[in-house]
């Protein structure tokens, strides 16, 4: 029995007294948490039927183009498993209870205080961590605080995702969560069963629609689209959701070719004695 519990709150900060709404979803909490731990061990999981699960939900395309992140950081590519891969892995593990809370908001300051966490509650496995969001983004002028109401729920949300996908990881078992990588993986090189050649026409149209033209691919890539394998077509899937989720934006990943000026001074050059 999974029991997603993902929200970030968006409130203001929390009174002194306790309303009477307040104090039945405390009620219910409690009686929900109770109410799991009796059903995990009276229903424990099935490891073969749970690993059955998790193969057939990473072959599926829908999954495995999700499965993976990257952005940059320090001048290199960090990349690896999404947190969409850690809630579907929880949901086929079973019995795991997952979310993420604002614990606080401090407007005077411009931060929040978080926690995401998850638990297995049939062998009462926990991790959890708490953290501060400052109320701030990361523009190209610099930092720019935040004060929306909306924004700071997306915020909250968006930095908090990354501990829930580490907290469900820290509580499965590693094998389980390295086989669905390598299926998922698999499943990214297959292309579901389509040509090779029609996924690298799927890719490049896939790609222009960004604005990203074929010849900045090849340069990517270091090789013509005749010459691409399944591990680059994968490996551009997972770049566009990358891009799709404002991870990486495609200047970074495809920077636009320089033109140098001796390249711009033999153009001219030539457009003169056409015109002559």
């Amino acid at each position: 029995m999974n029991q997603p519990v993902e929200h970030a709150r968006a409130h203001a900060p929390a009174p002194s007294r306790i309303g009477q709404g307040t104090a039945v979803e405390q009620s219910r909490a409690a009686a929900e948490v109770q109410a799991a731990v009796v059903v995990a061990q009276q229903c424990p999981r099935n490891i073969q039927s749970a690993v059955a699960e998790m193969r057939e939900s990473c072959k599926q395309m829908g999954l495995a183009e999700r499965a993976f992140y990257r952005y940059p950081k320090g001048g290199q590519t960090i990349t690896g498993a999404s947190v969409h891969l850690a809630r579907e892995l929880a949901r086929c593990w079973g019995n795991v209870q997952y979310g993420l809370t604002e614990l606080r908001r401090d407007d005077e300051y411009g931060q929040s205080e978080m926690q995401a966490f998850a638990w297995d509650v049939q062998t009462n496995s926990r991790n959890s961590s708490t953290f501060i969001v400052p109320h701030r983004r990361d523009t190209r002028d610099g930092p720019k605080q935040v004060t929306d109401m909306r924004d700071i729920y997306e915020l909250n949300t968006n930095q908090g995702s990354r501990r829930v996908r580490e907290s469900i990881f820290a509580i499965l078992p590693p094998w389980f969560v390295e086989e669905a990588k390598d299926i998922c993986n698999q499943t990214l090189r297959n292309g579901g069963g389509k040509p090779l050649a029609q996924r690298v026409a799927d890719a490049i149209k896939t790609f222009e629609g960004i604005g990203v033209t074929s010849d900045r691919i090849e340069a990517r890539l270091e090789r013509d689209s005749g010459k691409w394998t399944e591990h680059d077509v994968a490996q551009l899937i997972v770049i566009f959701k990358s891009i799709q989720r404002g991870e990486v934006t495609a200047e970074d990943e495809f920077p636009p070719q320089r033109v140098s000026v001796d390249e711009i001074t033999g153009q001219a050059a030539a457009a003169e004695g056409g015109a002559a």
